[in-house]
């Protein structure tokens, strides 16, 4: 499994040449706001620690002092490189705020982070691919419901004779979601409290457990959207 612990730690500055945290965001020999370039990641960014419950309002303050720093405007007038950096840092600030600020891209992320997720395991488009085994026969009821809805609005049926069936038929899945809510939930506090002190086999089992929930809970909203599109056919 790889992580970000292999990521480099030390960011040189390219005015002074002085070396510098990865995390810090200007130079402590000379003050210039340092060029993004290799960069640790959205926690370290924000300065939080790799958590999957963070405190909104603390994270909101950090963004926005962040923001006030390396916006623009305060380096009107500094060097081509420093102005650049700014909007750099300023856009990455966005990104990594954006993705933290949700707790359910915040858990896509750091299981990006941790090497056991990639952006198209959890596309909505790629979903659909592989029912998976937890959701099997959920899946294979709804496909009949829907089959056999699809032949009533082709024969000329009135919606009032489908319609019902369709919403009873998005129940049980609708069901199924707040359980994975909740265990994700539950999975996400496991993961807080092994940080620092957990064996890397507790750590990998919670990361295999979050993954496996993630790629369910795609795949029920894809299910559920087909029950929409159904719905408003």
């Amino acid at each position: 499994m790889s992580s970000v612990s292999s990521s480099p730690t030390l960011q040189i500055c390219r005015t002074c040449g002085g070396g510098a945290p990865v995390d810090v965001h200007f130079c402590p020999q000379c003050t210039k706001i340092l060029s993004l370039g290799r960069h640790g990641n959205f926690f370290a960014f924000l300065g939080v620690p790799r958590k999957l419950n963070l405190d909104p309002a603390d994270l909101e303050r950090r963004f926005r002092t962040l923001s006030r720093q390396f916006h623009p405007d305060y380096f009107y007038n500094a060097s081509p490189a420093e102005r650049v950096a700014s909007l750099e840092r300023s856009s990455y600030l966005n990104d990594a705020y954006r993705t933290l600020k949700q707790p359910i891209s915040r858990i896509a992320y750091l299981l990006e982070l941790e090497g056991v997720l990639t952006p198209a395991d959890h596309d909505h488009g790629n979903a659909s691919k592989q029912v998976p085994p937890a959701l099997l026969e959920e899946v294979f009821a709804l496909n009949e419901e829907l089959d056999e809805v699809r032949a009533l609005r082709e024969s000329g049926a009135p919606p009032e004779s489908w319609r019902p069936r369709l919403q009873r038929a998005a129940v049980p899945i609708e069901n199924k979601r707040t359980e994975h809510e909740q265990q994700l939930r539950a999975l996400a506090a496991r993961w807080d409290s092994l940080a620092g002190t957990g064996t890397p086999e507790d750590r990998k089992a919670v990361l295999s457990a979050l993954r496996d929930r993630m790629l369910e809970r795609n795949y029920i909203n894809n299910l559920l959207g087909t029950i929409e599109r159904e719905l408003n056919a």
